[in-house]
C-alpha cells in the first residue's frame, strides 16, 4: 500500500476519516457478532435445541481455525475482486451467518453458519481494516487504526448486552434477525459510499489499479517466511495473545470465588472500558513512538498486572489489576500493522498482515485450553497465570530484537529484488 501523503491528515474534511468510520462499523459488527457474541450463541442454542455445549464450542473452534486459514489469502482476494467487493462479500456472509443462527434447526446448519462467519472475518476483519487504513494514512496511521479497532471493543460492550436484552424481550430468533437488519442498514451504505483506495494511487507499488481498485500482489508468502523481521513481530504477538486469551476466558472463573459474581462481572466491564481508553490514549501519540518499544511496554504491563493479581485477594487491588491489564488489550492488534509498515514496507503489507494474523490466530487459539490444562493439573490458577506472566515477558524481549541492517528490514522477493 502507498500511504496518502501530501494531504492534511489532521483535517476532519480529509476523506480518510470517513474511511475510519466505515472501518469502525465493520469492526463493531464483525467482532460483536463473530467474537463476543459467541457466548450468547452458546447459551441460546443449547436452550433452543438441546444441543450439548461441546457441539457449539467445537463449531466456534472450527470457525476460528478456518478464519486463520482464509485470512492468508486476503492479498490475493484484494487483487482479484477488489477492496469494496471483498468487504461486501464479507458483509453478506456475516449477515447470512447471523440470520442462519436465528433460523437453524440441525447441527450441520450450525457449522455452515460458522463457516460463513469465517468468510465474514476474511472480508471485514483486522487484515482488511489495517490494509485499507494503511493506504489512507501516513502521519496519523496509529490514531486511525486505534479509532477503527475501538469498534471491536465497542461491539462487545454494546452489541452483546443489546442482544441479551432483545433476547429476553422478543426471543433469540427475532433478536438476531433485528440485529442483522440493523447491521445491513448501517454498514452497507457506508461501505458503498466511503470505502476505496486513495484516488490515483495503486494499492501495490509498481502495480496497477483498475477502476474497482484491484491490483496484483507484489510478494510471495515464501519471501515473508524467510524474513527475520516478520518473525520477530509475529511470534511475540502470537505468544502475548495466547496469554491474553487464556486470561480473558478464565478471568471470571478465577475472580468469582475471591470477590463474588457481580464484582467479577464488574471487573470484565472495567477491563473492556480500559481497552477503549488504552487504544485511544495510545493512538494520540503512537505515531511518534517506536512501535516495537511500545509493544514491549504493553506486554510488560500485562505481565506486571497478572503478577500483582496473583499476590492479592483485595477486591480493589484485583479490580485495579484488571484495569491495568485491559489498558493494553486492544493495542495488541494495533501494533502489528505499525511494525509491518515500518520494517517490511507497503508492498507486502496485505500479505504480511494476512499471514501474520493467521499464525497468531492459530497459536493464540490454544491459550484458553492451555491455561485450563495447567489449572486442572495444579488445582488452582497460580501456576497457569504465572505461565502467562513468563510468556508475556519472553514476548516482550523477543519483540525488541531488530534483525537486519538499518531501521527497516527490506523484504526480498524470490528473484532477489528488493521491495
Amino acid at each position: 500500500m502507498i500511504a496518502a501523503t501530501g494531504v492534511d491528515e489532521s483535517s476532519l474534511h480529509y476523506r480518510g476519516w470517513r474511511v475510519v468510520l466505515a472501518c469502525f462499523l465493520m469492526a463493531f459488527f464483525m467482532f460483536g457478532f463473530g467474537l463476543y457474541g459467541q457466548g450468547v450463541y452458546l447459551v441460546e442454542l443449547q436452550r433452543a435445541h438441546g444441543w450439548p455445549g461441546t457441539l457449539v464450542s467445537a463449531a466456534s473452534t472450527f470457525s476460528f481455525l478456518l478464519t486463520s486459514v482464509l485470512v492468508i489469502f486476503t492479498d490475493g482476494l484484494l487483487a482479484r475482486i477488489g477492496l469494496r467487493s471483498l468487504i461486501l462479500c464479507g458483509l453478506s456472509a456475516l449477515g447470512a451467518s447471523t440470520a442462519l443462527l436465528a433460523l437453524m434447526q440441525t447441527p450441520w446448519q450450525l457449522y455452515l453458519a460458522y463457516a460463513l462467519m469465517s468468510v465474514g472475518w476474511t472480508g471485514m476483519g483486522t487484515v482488511v481494516i489495517a490494509t485499507v487504513l494503511n493506504s489512507w494514512f501516513d502521519r496519523r496511521r496509529g490514531l486511525a487504526l486505534s479509532l477503527a479497532f475501538n469498534g471491536a471493543t465497542c461491539g462487545g460492550i454494546i452489541l452483546v448486552p443489546l442482544l441479551l436484552s432483545l433476547t429476553g424481550s422478543i426471543g433469540f430468533r427475532s433478536a438476531m434477525l433485528a440485529a442483522t437488519l440493523a447491521m445491513m442498514v448501517l454498514v452497507l451504505p457506508v461501505v458503498v459510499t466511503f470505502i476505496g483506495w486513495p484516488a490515483g494511487r495503486s494499492p501495490v507499488p509498481g502495480g496497477h489499479s483498475s477502476g474497482d481498485g484491484t491490483a496484483a500482489p507484489a510478494h510471495s508468502r515464501k519471501a515473508l517466511l524467510a524474513n527475520a523481521a516478520f518473525w520477530t513481530m509475529v511470534l511475540p504477538i502470537a505468544v502475548a495473545l495466547l496469554a491474553q486469551m487464556g486470561f480473558i476466558i478464565h478471568q471470571v472463573t478465577f475472580l468469582e470465588p475471591l470477590i463474588g459474581r457481580s464484582a467479577a462481572g464488574l471487573a470484565v466491564t472495567i477491563m473492556a472500558a480500559m481497552a477503549v481508553v488504552g487504544r485511544l490514549s495510545l493512538g494520540l501519540f503512537v505515531d511518534r513512538l517506536d512501535p516495537r518499544l511500545a509493544c514491549a511496554a504493553s506486554m510488560t504491563s500485562q505481565a506486571a498486572a497478572l503478577f500483582v493479581l496473583l499476590q492479592s485477594t483485595s477486591p480493589m487491588v484485583l479490580l485495579a489489576c484488571c484495569a491495568v491489564y485491559g489498558f493494553s488489550i486492544g493495542n495488541m492488534i494495533t501494533f502489528p500493522p505499525l511494525i509491518i509498515q515500518r520494517e517490511i514496507g507497503s508492498a507486502a503489507f496485505a500479505a504480511a498482515m494476512g499471514l501474520g494474523t493467521s499464525i497468531s490466530g492459530i497459536i493464540s487459539a490454544f491459550g484458553p485450553g492451555l491455561v485450563g490444562l495447567v489449572r486442572s493439573f495444579t488445582g488452582n490458577y497460580t501456576a497457569a497465570f504465572a505461565m502467562c506472566v513468563v510468556l508475556d515477558l519472553v514476548a516482550a524481549g523477543v519483540v525488541l530484537w531488530r534483525p537486519g541492517r538499518g531501521p527497516r528490514s527490506q523484504l526480498r522477493s524470490p528473484d532477489g529484488a528488493q521491495a
